[in-house]
């Protein structure tokens, strides 16, 4: 990681379970606490929390706010990425993005593909909104732990960049 000064580096981070159960009390949250877990090791600071149903105009309604009007750092949603017909996360998300990042959950797919086929079959997105990473998880907790996994360690820099912590980079070591 190319934090310089860790202790002194946070995450603003705001966590979005995208579940109609869940919304509902009906279904327990377990994706959403493994993000906040995960996300705290490099210095991500939960500063929102919620579990609001499949319903696109909730998605985008909340995601605008927290990027918009609260300013966080990072938005990590769990859940409607598959194919049932109400899992609509990526579709709100690109919806309101300025910026696409593929590579992110291409790189989730990539890594979580050699421990399972069905990994290609999520529809996860990636982008910034203003100065906001937003990054869409599935929503079965081992699913999430191995996308996490496969992006924790560059998610710190990419919202350093954001951030305006790292404005160029060093390429001395580069062929």
């Amino acid at each position: 990681m190319s934090i310089k000064n860790k202790e002194n580096f946070i995450i603003k981070t705001a966590v979005l379970t995208i579940s109609d159960k869940g919304s509902k009390g009906e279904r327990e949250d377990f994706s959403g606490p493994v993000l906040e877990e995960m996300i705290k090791e490099v210095g991500g600071e939960i500063t929102d929390r919620e579990i609001i149903p499949d319903e696109k105009d909730e998605i985008q309604d909340s995601m605008i706010f927290l990027a918009d009007k609260k300013k966080v750092d990072l938005i990590l949603t769990t859940g409607g990425t598959g194919f049932a017909k109400r899992d609509i996360t990526p579709e709100a998300t690109l919806e309101i993005l300025d910026k696409e990042v593929p590579g992110l959950p291409e790189k989730m797919r990539y890594v979580s593909s050699k421990i399972t086929p069905l990994a290609a079959l999520s529809r996860a997105r990636a982008g910034i909104r203003k100065n906001t990473l937003i990054i869409n998880f599935p929503g079965s907790p081992k699913a999430v732990r191995e996308c996490m996994e496969a992006v924790i360690d560059i998610i710190p820099h990419g919202v350093e960049i954001l951030k305006g912590i790292v404005t160029e980079h060093d390429h001395s070591e580069e062929d």
